[in-house]
């Protein structure tokens, strides 16, 4: 039994451990819809998939507290699938193992899915519990939120009842976030007629080891971007070495800071030599420029076989030096909020091969024009390239109400409970609130959760300390729920 069922609340860390044992990668919705649709029939709450591939719920009122304020519990069901470099875990079948070190609950070399599997499991061991005291509660766990919130976006109207919205995937205890920027996917293609390869050796080079990260919440770290590391590489070995492209894999998750990338390039016999010595001085600079904050930097070359074809010169050559040109990182703070991120870009993944280049950046801001300035800059960068660009999973940001009715009423409960004011705050990181907003705009936001750090990185922890309190908060709120 993994010992996360001891802790406390029970109800909540239990329903938490069952659904680390259910598959559920983005992309992957079938086995975590049936497990949630089961558990609802088993503790008789009404529950059903709506077109989008959400999951709802619906709980009645205790009696005595049919005219409250209905309340809607949101989380998503997916995770990020990300794991350490030598781990074997396949997240198409095998559960997350979890362990406890000091105080943090952590997977076994992958992320542990409490992003937002906690929020998940908050929303159950509510939709179980015959003795809470609350109004109707119904609950919208969506379907495929990391990879461009896909479930909420293809939700329906009119079929959810609530005046308030209480999000469950922020990720600092203690905070309550009322705002957060909207994205918009970027991906620029290009196809090509491959070349034959007539250099006489051929290299692999690996950049990994990057700490990664979330692309919202910790793009503002200066964290190193395994993809921008590797072109001021390329680029160099390109233009001092006679080096050819075949092909290039870097980062996998569009909201991921990539902490891997390979190439594989072809040269000279002669140039090998200098380029194994090219990789070695990057490799010291690197560490030199990320002191403190990327100490486990490995950057190495290995032979390899000869690939039959290259990128031909010219497009080598343009990909280059789009990717070295295009914008990577914080492009602004929000002038109201100096220490909260405006506008970001994630260089997230690109994959090259002799026939076509892909490349994709995830955007956000909170400002529309300056996701589209934001946008409409990346878009040029790759034109010059001769790249096909398209914009897709847009999702708007949420505008802060600091005067909501069910924000006052949090702050009032934690400060109780707690002793301190709870902060409130504005997040980079992209939230579903914006959508269901969109659909439900009568609706009264806010977002909260435990202390969650690291996520969509095999470090993905959740600080055990912060989750009983933050179910005590939950409960007391749904109790206090004022009239309609």
């Amino acid at each position: 039994m993994s010992e996360i069922r001891n802790l406390k609340p029970e109800d909540l860390w239990r329903n938490f451990d069952d659904l680390t044992q259910v598959p559920r990668p983005s992309g992957l919705p079938e086995k975590v819809q049936k497990f949630l649709l089961d558990f609802a029939a088993r503790v008789g709450v009404e529950s059903y998939v709506d077109s989008g591939g959400n999951v709802v719920m619906r709980k009645p009122a205790t009696p005595g507290y049919e005219n409250r304020k209905t309340v809607l519990l949101q989380a998503h069901m997916d995770m990020v699938p990300q794991k350490a470099p030598d781990s074997n875990h396949n997240f198409e079948t095998d559960p997350i193992v979890t362990h406890i070190v000091d105080g943090w609950v952590y997977a076994n070399n992958t992320t542990l899915g409490a992003d937002d599997g906690i929020g998940v499991a908050a929303i159950m061991a509510i939709m179980e519990d015959k003795t809470l005291k609350h109004g109707v509660v119904e609950a919208l766990i969506t379907r495929d939120e990391e990879t461009g919130m896909y479930g909420v976006n293809e939700m329906p109207s009119g079929e959810l009842h609530s005046d308030i919205l209480m999000n469950l995937d922020s990720e600092t205890w203690g905070k309550f976030v009322i705002g957060s920027a909207g994205g918009v996917d970027i991906t620029s293609t290009l196809e090509y007629k491959e070349v034959a390869n007539d250099e006489e050796a051929a290299v692999k080079v690996t950049l990994k080891g990057f700490r990664g990260g979330h692309s919202g919440l910790e793009i503002h770290e200066g964290r190193a971007n395994a993809n921008k590391e590797m072109v001021r590489f390329v680029r160099k070995a390109v233009t001092e070495l006679d080096v050819r492209l075949a092909c290039w894999e870097g980062g996998n998750m569009r909201n991921a800071i990539p902490f891997k990338a390979e190439v594989v390039l072809a040269l000279p016999q002669a140039n090998v030599a200098a380029l194994k010595d090219m990789v070695a001085a990057q490799k010291a600079l690197i560490e030199d420029e990320f002191k403190g904050i990327e100490p486990n930097v490995e950057f190495f070359v290995e032979d390899t076989e000869k690939p039959a074809n290259l990128v031909p010169v010219d497009i080598q050559d343009n990909l280059i030096n789009a990717i070295f040109a295009c914008h990577n990182g914080v492009l602004r703070m929000i002038p109201s909020y100096p220490d909260v991120v405006e506008t970001s870009s994630n260089l997230a993944k690109i994959n090259i091969d002799p026939t076509k280049a892909t490349i994709m950046i995830l955007a956000r801001s909170s400002r529309e024009d300056m996701r589209d300035y934001i946008s409409a800059q990346l878009e040029s960068c790759f034109n010059m390239a001769g790249m096909k660009t398209v914009f897709s999973a847009h999702y708007g940001g949420w505008d802060p109400n600091p005067e909501s009715e069910i924000l006052n009423l949090l702050k009032k409960v934690y400060k109780e409970q707690n002793g301190v004011e709870g902060i409130v705050q504005v997040d980079h990181a992209g939230l579903e609130c914006s959508v269901i907003l969109g659909k439900y705009p009568g609706m009264d936001v806010v977002s909260l959760g435990p202390t969650l750090r690291s996520p969509h990185t095999a470090k993905e922890r959740l600080e055990i300390a912060t989750v009983e309190p933050f179910w005590k908060l939950l409960v007391q709120t749904l109790e206090e729920i004022p009239v309609k």
